[in-house]
């Protein structure tokens, strides 16, 4: 651990958080002459996203190392100063145990997608408004994951919808301007719902710090306050989230988007809407939360199911299904498993619903990755071409392609050693005693359809590694270019890819062999959040 004081810490998160922002500005004018480099302006202004991501997750690693691991439950790197008196809205940010890991997360994956943005420079729009995008939604999201006032984190929440819209809307594939319009009607109709839910909370406690909201733990809040807030809140993050059966625009968003733009709606953005459920609803308003609680695990056991149906109904033979639209399905059984933890109100479970957060945009970040690396390699992602007579075959064709395919569809379905085994265990685990007044026959029931649905899970990952990584051969090149029937010639990854992709892979052995790596960090501010639960 580094030492360094408050003042130095808290200055690191100020910059990490404004320095996107300020990046995202910058890269709309032109590069001083001192900083142009070969390639021209296109090739300036997408290094300037690299160096500025690059130096954001610097900053992190260095807040990180900083952290005080013996104090994990308190706020750190605090800065709180009066920003709106006349609405008592305070510029307040700080970071702890829930947080820290999730800001990392954020900085990593944004500083990966600028530099596969500079090895592959998108195609169909200006570079510049690309790599001010890919700043907005970063700076948006790590304001989202620091500050601590209402209604500053309604306004980050709210800051990303724009550059994502755009992403999609510009640079992603076929269908994009519906997919666009679907992400963005969804999200701004939730977004509104929980506006009023914060308000509601605000204007009744008399106060919008969440610091203080938490720490009172629902005093001064009646019952029916807080049902009806966590109604609200529940909501706009479910659509987040996304719970089923609110998930419906994410299939089409993750489809459409170009690779960066899957990554961190996959990686970070879902994150926003469970994060705000630990964060907010979880020690403001715990009496409504326990309302709700077994609802909420009966929505998240029913997406887990849903999600592998749909996935086994992409991966089927003859089915056409798209590989890309799979992985996003995908993406709605994981966070259920999310879901089901918070749903518990137990230790364990938030506990495994933080861990499984981070394991999911590990593992989802690299699968969209190599997904996007293999439609560049083959011009497609539908899975009969993939695993036809001149298919894919990466196991022979690219060897250390398939490899890594195979080793992130194992990390995706929970093999034991892996970052994905240990949060849907530790859901299923608190489900299965959930906290004092809940249902205990109800949540047994869920951890058992929960447990059938990761049977679920890997039956269609293997099916995916069998149809595109396993095959033979053809006896000859049927020619052609990618795209046109042929997926002969498939090149193997390159280095940047590698360099790119390792420190995914890494983290996920990492996580899955030593989980304590998360879990002391999670574990004393989980208590701290949930009432009766510290000590």
């Amino acid at each position: 651990m580094i030492e360094l004081n408050d003042t130095v810490t808290r200055v690191l998160l100020l910059a990490a958080v404004a320095l996107p922002l300020l990046g995202a500005a910058a890269a709309l004018l032109p590069a001083p002459p001192g900083l142009r480099g070969p390639g021209g302006p296109e090739r300036d202004v997408l290094r300037h996203g690299v160096t500025v991501s690059g130096a954001v997750l610097l900053l992190t690693l260095v807040l990180a190392a900083a952290f005080d691991h013996d104090r994990p439950g308190t706020v750190q790197a605090e800065t709180d100063v009066s920003w709106i008196p006349a609405l008592g809205v305070r510029l307040h940010l700080g970071v702890d145990g829930v947080s820290l890991p999730l800001l990392v997360l954020t900085a990593l994956l944004t500083f990966l997608c600028a530099l596969h943005g500079y090895v592959r420079p998108p195609a169909g729009g200006d570079p510049r408004a690309f790599v001010a995008f890919v700043l907005l939604l970063e700076g948006g999201t790590l304001a989202t994951f620091a500050v601590l006032d209402l209604l500053l984190f309604f306004l980050a929440f709210e800051t990303v919808l724009v550059p994502m819209y755009f992403l999609i809307a510009r640079w992603g594939g076929e269908g994009r301007a519906r997919a666009a319009w679907r992400f963005v009607l969804y999200t701004v109709l939730g977004s509104v719902v929980m506006l009023l839910g914060l308000l509601l909370i605000g204007l009744r406690a008399g106060t919008f710090d969440m610091t203080a909201l938490a720490d009172a733990h629902g005093d001064g809040l009646s019952r029916t306050t807080q049902v009806l807030a966590v109604l609200a809140i529940g909501i706009g993050l479910a659509v987040k989230t996304p719970m089923w059966p609110l998930h419906s625009w994410l299939p089409d968003a993750h489809t459409a988007a170009p690779t960066v733009g899957s990554v961190l709606l996959a990686g970070v953005l879902l994150k926003m809407g469970t994060y705000g459920l630990v964060r907010i609803a979880l020690p403001i308003a715990p009496e409504g939360m326990r309302t709700f609680a077994p609802y909420l695990g009966a929505f998240a056991v029913a997406g887990i199911v849903y999600a592998s149906l749909a996935c086994l109904a992409l991966v089927r033979e003859g089915s056409g299904g798209d590989l890309k639209r799979l992985v996003a399905y995908s993406s709605v059984g994981h966070m259920g498993f999310v879901l089901l933890g918070i749903a518990s109100l137990t230790p364990a479970g938030v506990n495994g619903a933080l861990f499984a957060n981070i394991a999911h945009g590990l593992i989802t970040g690299l699968l969209f990755f190599l997904v996007g690396g293999l439609k560049d390699r083959t011009g497609t992602t539908d899975l009969d071409r993939l695993a036809g007579t001149a298919g894919a075959a990466l196991y022979g064709r690219a060897p250390r392609f398939g490899g890594l395919l195979a080793f992130a569809a194992v990390a995706s379905l929970g093999l034991p050693g892996l970052a994905g085994f240990w949060g849907e265990l530790l859901a299923m685990v608190g489900a299965y005693e959930p906290a004092a007044g809940l249902s205990r026959p109800a949540f047994i029931t869920y951890t058992v359809i929960a447990a059938f649905g990761t049977l679920l899970t890997a039956a269609y990952l293997l099916q995916v590694v069998r149809r595109v990584c396993m095959g033979d051969l053809p006896p000859t090149d049927p020619g052609g270019p990618p795209g046109g029937g042929s997926l002969a010639g498939l090149s193997d990854l390159r280095r940047h890819e590698i360099a790119a992709f390792a420190p995914l892979a890494a983290l996920t052995v990492l996580a899955g062999l030593w989980p304590a790596v998360l879990l002391d960090l999670t574990d004393p501010a989980v208590r701290l959040l949930l009432p009766g639960a510290a000590g």
